[in-house]
């Protein structure tokens, strides 16, 4: 299904998807794409982060541990950015986030207007992105709106300028972006640029270093669009004829 204009909509039409978007992930996650020690939840608050789906991982039953080794098959993605040089300036301050049964692994977070709206804003989930990732957790950024002022080059040039300032410019025509990250001390990026019509990406959700699943994403925004309200359907996708 491809990617559509989420501008044409007022911000509060596009929460309402957001958070059907994010139950179906959710819902996705824990019906067989996790292997079976771990769950996803919705909503939770891990610190000073919020998350909009919050994967744990609960202590390993007997039996198939699942997941995509990435040894034998690493994942791909029109960028793939590794950070050389640890950034010792956060070190002091990264801590192990525990909530429920087990130790949080990894975060999906969809961007919605409001995340963009203002400088503060910006700079708020910024620094939400780049603290989960220095508490060695994993992050999935899906950003669905094109750069602002405040994110001239897109969201995850301004998440990676937190760790190093390296040259990004996405294609003519993908200004949207669906980013993976890998956590720690040398954060790893997976990015995908998008565009309007596109469809969505499935990059990797990493449980670990060498662990990873797909992102269910396109199955799930479908989900979503099929019940989202048939008149704001016909805002972003006007009749013809």
């Amino acid at each position: 299904m491809p990617i559509r204009d989420w501008t044409r909509l007022e911000p509060g039409d596009f929460h309402d998807f957001h958070q059907c978007w994010m139950v179906s992930i959710r819902n996705a996650l824990n019906s067989g794409l996790l292997p079976p020690d771990y769950m996803a939840m919705a909503e939770q608050v891990t610190g000073r982060p919020i998350p909009d789906v919050v994967i744990h991982d609960t202590p390993t039953p007997k039996g198939d541990p699942g997941g995509i080794a990435i040894a034998t098959t690493p994942p791909t993605a029109r960028v793939i950015a590794k950070l050389e040089k640890i950034n010792y300036a956060k070190r002091a301050d990264r801590v192990v986030i525990r909530h429920g049964r087990g130790k949080v692994v990894a975060i999906i977070e969809i961007v919605s207007p409001g995340n963009k709206d203002s400088r503060n804003a910006i700079r708020t989930f910024v620094e939400k992105a780049t603290d989960i990732l220095n508490q060695g957790v994993n992050l999935l950024v899906v950003d669905l709106f094109p750069p602002t002022p405040r994110d001239p080059q897109g969201i995850h040039k301004a998440i990676w300028d937190e760790f190093g300032d390296e040259p990004f410019e996405a294609p003519p025509g993908k200004h949207l972006t669906v980013a993976s990250y890998i956590g720690g001390d040398l954060p790893t990026a997976y990015v995908e640029p998008v565009g309007i019509g596109d469809p969505l990406p499935s990059l990797p959700i990493f449980l670990s270093e060498t662990r990873y699943i797909p992102a269910p994403l396109e199955e799930t925004y479908l989900q979503a669009w099929a019940v989202f309200p048939a008149m704001l359907k016909e805002l972003i996708d006007p009749p013809t004829g």
